[in-house]
């Protein structure tokens, strides 16, 4: 869907397109466009890793964008690869010799834990071998499961399966993105932890706000939420979002200088607040236009 090579296809593609929007609720998701003072150009455009069925993101804007651009900029472009990601988890994830799971959490939050675990049908020994941070993932994954969306229907996934023939870019890969919690102290580790299974009985309204938000493009809302949850914490808040999102501006600068024109999909939460994307970009001199 991303190149339109002859007339033909492309309404194909269109008639294809419309058909499966019908009955769909419509969202109008956040997109920027970037324009540096050298006759740069990038497109900003706000994405969600986990999404119910049964709606449509497209836009007339958004073709619009993704056919200017020359590649698709992701956060991971090996996302999809779940064999890999696996297996890149696994080596990370696990230590032999570690305390129990239930150890590792406060103690206030063990019966939480607990019951958590028996809700899902899930062993507490089968976290045991896992690191702190590696089983925080893999029960926030159960949690995910509780509000009828899954990383598979995010916007990324669904980007990278249409890209067609365009140039993929990264800002990380799977890897960096999980070594980022593999280096993050036992006490950070344990902060995250208790945070999962704390914040568990208001994960499904939580994530439907932050859908709700992302569909109408509400970024104040969006940056509302990264004062939330895990990112409350200074530390984790400064390796998850702000330190990436530093390192991100700087590489897209390097992209467009070089003379690429990205269309790049990250999470919106990326894009949003005083740390975000574009008012990083704003505060060196490119300017940013919201188009949708």
């Amino acid at each position: 869907m991303f190149n339109s090579r002859r007339l033909a296809p492309a309404l194909l593609a269109a008639a294809l397109i419309l058909a499966s929007c019908r009955g769909q609720e419509q969202a109008r998701p956040a997109l920027f466009e970037v324009d540096g003072p050298g006759g740069q150009r990038a497109w900003l455009f706000g994405t969600i890793h986990a999404l119910p069925a049964g709606v449509n993101w497209r836009s007339s804007r958004i073709d619009a964008a993704i056919k200017a651009s020359d590649r698709l900029m992701v956060e991971a472009a090996d996302l999809n690869d779940t064999a890999r990601a696996t297996a890149i988890f696994t080596r990370l994830g696990t230590s032999p010799n570690l305390p129990p799971l239930r150890e590792r959490v406060s103690p206030d939050k063990r019966a939480a834990l607990d019951a958590l675990l028996k809700k899902h049908g899930a062993a507490p020994q089968q976290f045991d071998g896992m690191e702190t941070w590696a089983a925080a993932l893999a029960i926030n994954q159960l949690l995910l499961g509780e509000t009828g969306s899954s990383g598979g229907d995010g916007i990324d996934q669904q980007l990278l399966a249409q890209r067609g023939g365009k140039t993929l870019d990264q800002f990380e890969g799977v890897e960096p993105q999980l070594s980022l919690f593999d280096r993050l102290p036992e006490a950070e580790q344990r902060a995250l932890l208790d945070e999962v299974v704390g914040s568990a009985p208001d994960n499904t309204r939580e994530l439907a706000d932050l859908q709700k938000a992302w569909k109408s493009g509400d970024m104040a809302a969006i940056a509302a939420q990264d004062h939330q949850g895990m990112l409350t914490d200074p530390e984790l808040r400064a390796v998850l979002l702000v330190n990436r999102n530093r390192a991100w501006i700087a590489l897209l600068k390097t992209r467009m200088t070089g003379g690429a024109r990205p269309f790049v999909a990250v999470g919106a939460m990326h894009l949003a607040g005083p740390d975000g994307l574009v008012a990083g970009l704003q505060a060196q001199g490119y300017h940013v236009t919201r188009l949708q």
